[in-house]
């Protein structure tokens, strides 16, 4: 039974493939658009650090953000795909201004950024060497895997306070903005995974629109205005 599964979803990939396979540049380049647009959505972050300060504003989609470009970077020049490798220049150079936006506006520089940033350079010198080491026949899956489970637990980290979000019925936690362009994001490079028919690009992209997706209903469900109107009801009820 399994292995029917198995060859049912291989035989609907290989005729996605071949159905989107004439739209492989325009799909690509829309990918790559998309990309960068979702990193141009750090510069409504950066403006609300140069507002408010880093406080309540975490690091970790700029550090995140450089780990996994410089990551994916290898992952390109490996599997030889100079989409991928453009996108994904552009994106470590762009994380890259947003980390030192993030540092210079920082108050606890080590704790907020600093030390957050050693720890995910150190994973990109492992994962640069890893490369390095393994053997060449085997890279491709092997490395593939990796960045697969890094992406994702990178997508999924918005959702570890998931239980305290149904619970306060506040996402206010999650952005907005972020989630959305994710969304398409995941959405534009799983169709062009299809057309190249690569398994962990494939797996990597479903499983991250989902997430996504997912950000975007707690969004939906539980936006923080919406909490804060139950609260103000709540008290209106109580003095009445």
């Amino acid at each position: 039974m399994l292995q029917t599964f198995k060859e049912t979803i291989q035989k609907v990939i290989a005729h996605a493939s071949k159905t989107l396979e004439s739209h492989k540049t325009t799909i690509g380049i829309i990918a790559g658009h998309l990309t960068i647009a979702r990193l141009f959505s750090g510069v409504l972050v950066c403006l609300d650090i140069r507002k408010n300060g880093t406080e309540r504003i975490s690091s970790l989609p700029f550090v995140g953000g450089l780990m996994l470009a410089l990551g994916s970077l290898r992952y390109a020049k490996v599997l030889g795909d100079d989409v991928m490798l453009q996108v994904n220049f552009e994106s470590a150079v762009l994380n890259s201004i947003f980390c030192i936006f993030y540092i210079v506006h920082s108050q606890d520089k080590w704790n907020e950024i600093l030390q957050p940033l050693s720890y995910s350079m150190g994973t990109v010198a492992i994962l640069w060497g890893y490369c390095e080491w393994e053997d060449p026949a085997l890279i491709k899956f092997r490395y593939g895997l990796i960045m697969t489970m890094l992406m994702l637990f990178l997508s999924a980290v918005p959702l570890l306070n998931l239980k305290k979000v149904i619970a306060q019925k506040d996402a206010s936690e999650i952005p907005l903005v972020m989630s959305l362009m994710g969304t398409m994001v995941t959405f534009s490079w799983l169709l062009y995974s299809i057309i190249i028919t690569n398994g962990f690009l494939i797996v990597q992209n479903l499983i991250g629109f989902l997430i996504f997706a997912t950000r975007l209903l707690l969004i939906y469900l539980y936006s923080g205005e919406f909490a804060r109107q139950e609260d103000d009801q709540g008290c209106l009820s109580f003095e009445l």
